[in-house]
């Protein structure tokens, strides 16, 4: 196949797409609209300056000289003509061709009328014929162009003819209405092939237009609608794209554009802005923060937008539900976890209860020594922490049954705390319960809630003990935003390293001897399970506090009914 072959389907199939642009601004026709409009407000203006320059009489020879009283009529004529045909065009009372060609026979017969009664060819009035004419056949169909120029050409000769039967010798120069009727028919001729240009390209401009707009309206909805939650800052650190997913998880309802991010999150502005600052981070830093309205616990991924990863531009922020990742893990060790506990059931429970048991009948012995006693108290002592280490795995394959009850929180806590203090034997002001709401209330498997509580409770004194005295302080109330309820454990303890504070719910880690490295661990899944929250924040002067947030139980009391 030769080039010539192959260059006809593609002329043909660009001919095709250009004919179906023009006709599609031709059933579209606003460009034609706007060029009717702009023509008519130059007829407004001409018309009115002709008007004027006839009572100025600056030179009396040339503007209606030749016949005052038709010029006058004709131009006060043509100045209404216009302004109604500006109302017409803004209302659209007439079709488009219609309202065009009239608008143009009427400009030729008035032009016309205004050179035969001023000076003739040689006034220079007839000159605007040419852009009358020429914006006509920019906008109406193939066949009018030609017509309006034949009106054009009679009307200009007849004028010519009139002039020389009426004895107005100045007024007759047949060259020039020779000359001018063929500048006429050139403009007529020229501006077939420009108006289909021009058609072409306002149908591809607005089709351009509209696939910007859609483009837009489609990146915007996969932006919104996306699961992972996005915020673009800029260099001043201040939102210019958030999603709703991202509005959701950091519970800021609807964050216009151009909000400061440390009014919509102060805590991740902060590290924006010490990431900006400190050049030994990495350029693509993670955070991992913590919401105010519900503490969930949120990564913070920044990818830079600038050059070279610059700190100083704009940054495209990318925030996941630590919650959400931690469950999908947790389901997997879960699995593993019931399975293991099922063969240390049968394979490790029943032979550490021989050893306890032995161990405990040696120890009744009377000719042991004291060294062989003390080695009994080894083999029941590590026997009973091993024994509570299956019965803590255990409890994590059976985690999967829940039944919440609405609760009021002050008559519990109040109950939970001289339960507390008589089994731990503590000391007045050791243990104290701050002032709740009697109209507080939370809903979770009393159970859970308990043994949650309990073993915050137990860690707060044993780690407050180690600073020389013992104060532990439980309170409720309701969180800011969606106001959710919570218990917060809180005591004056050394507090948690840092470096570990990402770890200490992970299952089976522990910071000090003899733990088993679970209770917390299986604290945040029983919360979880009761779609409740378990989150460690920094005591301010000392210490630590593990809150218990719950879910809205007025909420999920409409969602059971469902």
């Amino acid at each position: 196949m030769n080039q010539a072959q192959t260059e006809a389907p593609l002329k043909r199939t660009f001919r095709g797409s250009r004919d179906a642009l023009i006709q599609k601004a031709i059933d579209e026709p606003d460009l034609t609209w706007r060029v009717l409009i702009t023509l008519n407000a130059f007829r407004l203006l001409i018309s009115m300056v002709l008007l004027g320059l006839f009572f100025v009489k600056s030179d009396p020879r040339f503007f209606g000289h030749a016949s005052p009283n038709l010029y006058v009529a004709t131009a006060a004529s043509y100045l209404i003509f216009a302004a109604l045909s500006a109302v017409s065009l803004k209302k659209r009372w007439l079709p488009l061709t219609l309202q065009g060609f009239s608008q143009v026979v009427v400009d030729i017969f008035a032009i016309v009328a205004l050179m035969h009664a001023s000076s003739g060819i040689s006034s220079g009035i007839g000159g605007l014929l040419v852009i009358f004419i020429g914006a006509g056949s920019l906008v109406l169909p193939n066949r009018f162009p030609a017509i309006l120029a034949i009106f054009a050409t009679f009307a200009i000769l007849g004028q010519q003819a009139l002039a020389q039967i009426l004895g107005l010798a100045t007024a007759t120069n047949y060259p020039a209405a020779g000359i001018l009727s063929g500048i006429i028919f050139a403009i007529a001729l020229i501006a077939q092939p420009l108006a289909r240009q021009i058609q072409a390209s306002e149908a591809m401009a607005r089709q351009i237009g509209v696939d910007l707009k859609n483009l837009s309206e489609l990146n915007q909805y996969i932006v919104q609608h996306l699961r992972e939650s996005i915020v673009v800052v800029d260099a001043q650190n201040e939102v210019r794209l958030i999603n709703s997913s991202a509005n959701r998880l950091l519970n800021l309802g609807d964050a216009p554009a151009g909000t400061p991010l440390s009014a919509a999150f102060e805590p991740l502005a902060r590290h924006i802005e010490d990431w900006r600052n400190d050049q030994s981070m990495s350029s693509h830093p993670e955070f991992t923060l913590i919401t105010e309205g519900d503490n969930t616990r949120v990564t913070a991924h920044l990818a830079p937008l600038g050059k070279d990863g610059q700190r100083r531009g704009p940054i495209l922020i990318f925030l996941e539900d630590v919650s959400l990742m931690n469950a999908r893990v947790q389901q997997s060790k879960l699995a593993s976890l019931g399975r293991l506990s099922a063969s240390i059931a049968h394979e490790i429970r029943n032979p550490v209860g021989a050893m306890s048991h032995a161990a405990q009948l040696l120890g009744e012995s009377r000719t042991l020594t004291d060294d062989d006693i003390r080695l009994t108290e080894i083999i029941q002592t590590h026997s009973s922490r091993v024994s509570h280490i299956i019965d803590n795995v255990l409890q994590l394959s059976r985690r999967d049954s829940s039944r919440p009850e609405r609760l009021p929180l002050k008559g519990w806590l109040d109950e939970f705390a001289i339960e507390f203090i008589r089994t731990h034997e503590l000391q007045e002001g050791e243990f104290t319960v701050a002032e709740v709401s009697t109209e507080l209330e939370a809903r979770m498997d009393l159970s859970h809630l308990r043994q949650v509580l309990w073993n915050l409770c137990d860690n707060a004194v044993k780690y407050a003990s180690e600073t020389g005295g013992i104060m532990v302080e439980l309170k409720a109330g309701r969180m800011p935003g969606k106001g959710r309820p919570y218990i917060e454990v809180l005591d004056c303890g050394l507090g948690v390293d840092p470096a570990t504070v990402d770890k200490i719910f992970e299952p089976f880690f522990t910071a000090r001897s003899g733990g088993t490295g679970l209770g917390l661990y299986i604290s945040r899944e029983l919360c979880e399970l009761n779609r409740a929250t378990l989150v460690y924040l920094d005591r301010p002067g000392g210490g630590s506090i593990f809150r218990i947030v719950f879910a809205d139980p007025d909420r999920w009391d409409t969602q059971d009914e469902q």
